[in-house]
């Protein structure tokens, strides 16, 4: 994949990044190599999110 942003080096917090449009721009913006804090209302589901992200961007 051609990545026409890069963003290694940058740290985003993406609010509701749990589900839906954050959870979105969150893996996005891991994909185009930025360090991504997610946060939620609900741990778990941030939890959840964050591994999710981390272990899509390790494929």
């Amino acid at each position: 994949m051609i990545c026409v942003f890069d963003l290694r080096g940058r740290v985003a917090l993406v609010t509701g990044g749990s589900r839906g449009l954050g959870f979105g721009i969150a893996q996005g913006l891991a994909e185009a190599g930025c360090s991504v804090v997610v946060a939620s209302r609900n741990l778990e589901e941030a939890s959840e999110a964050a591994q999710k992200v981390e272990r899509k961007i390790q494929c």
